[in-house]
């Protein structure tokens, strides 16, 4: 299954299941069920079957229809455009899970590498809903930072019990050089309006086939030419998500449809920080592309 959301012209939020290249849009509730995170919760925490509630809301006439082509554009579709696939209670993050992110974060101190090896993983609060962005929507670049860059990422939807609901790609933007300065800089590096986007569908485990062999790439446009481009898999992860999950949970409590970015294999490297007015497009097979533009905050 993959869900995604949408804004209608009367601004509700609604649940949409992406099929193919057709978008279902739940017009009304159907069985108590109104958005990505209502349908998340009642099949993992009521056992809900997702595919007889699917039936049942057709059979009530409870969808629309509409082209995934219209609505995955900036432009978007006839009364709908996308927006975060789920709101999410919080957005928490990984970091120096792949050796890239360690070396370059290195400054002479010895803790990312020292961190890449421990037993304990970096885990850190990255963001409120209010403070994301969907598709399209624009991400922010600090106005106090000389080189704030994307983390291009695969992110876990979370149960209140740990399991995980689904997969999306997700941008964790950072200020490199803030946290450079000083590590204890760390959340000023991290946590600002328009820190982190996600989307643009969560996709359900049952369709990932493998959740580390997917191919993530991320390119950065400026002016209509291409600045930065990379490419990562999640098989260079050097922590599985279990292990990422299990130390989240740790003397702390998740609420159902908590994100888990999971660290960044691509680095854009110093002197190629993101500009206002750019565009970053995040991609990976069998989830989808997420685009969002630039701008300071």
């Amino acid at each position: 299954m993959r869900c995604l959301q949408v804004v209608g012209a009367d601004g509700a939020v609604r649940l949409g299941l992406l099929e193919g290249e057709r978008v279902r849009v739940l017009a009304k509730a159907h069985e108590g069920v109104a958005t990505s995170l209502d349908l998340l919760a009642a099949m993992r925490e009521r056992g809900k079957d997702a595919a007889a509630w699917r039936a049942a809301a057709e059979k009530a006439g409870a969808f629309s229809e509409t082209a995934w082509s219209d609505l995955a554009s900036a432009k978007g579709a006839a009364g709908f455009r996308l927006t975060l696939p789920l709101t999410p209670p919080e957005v928490w993050g990984a970091g120096v899970t792949y050796k890239r992110s360690a070396d370059f974060r290195e400054e002479g101190t010895g803790i990312y590498d020292k961190v890449y090896g421990a037993g304990r993983p970096e885990l850190f609060f990255k963001a409120s809903a209010w403070r994301c962005a969907g598709p399209f929507e624009p991400i922010g670049r600090r106005n106090d930072s000389s080189f704030t860059a994307s983390e291009p990422e695969l992110a876990l939807v979370l149960g209140g019990d740990g399991s995980i609901l689904g997969f999306t790609l997700a941008n964790d933007v950072s200020a490199w050089d803030i946290e450079r300065e000083n590590p204890l800089y760390l959340p000023q590096s991290k946590i600002y309006r328009g820190c982190f986007s996600f989307g643009p569908v969560i996709v359900t485990p049952d369709e990932v086939r493998d959740p580390y062999d997917l191919e993530l790439t991320c390119v950065v446009t400026r002016g209509g030419r291409e600045v930065f481009s990379g490419s990562a898999s999640t098989g260079q992860l050097r922590r599985r998500f279990p292990e990422l999950v299990e130390w989240l949970l740790r003397s702390n409590e998740v609420r159902t449809g908590t994100i888990l970015s999971t660290g960044t294999g691509i680095i854009q490297p110093l002197g190629s920080g993101l500009e206002d007015g750019d565009v970053v497009t995040i991609r990976c097979p069998g989830i989808g592309e997420l685009c969002n533009p630039v701008v300071s905050v």
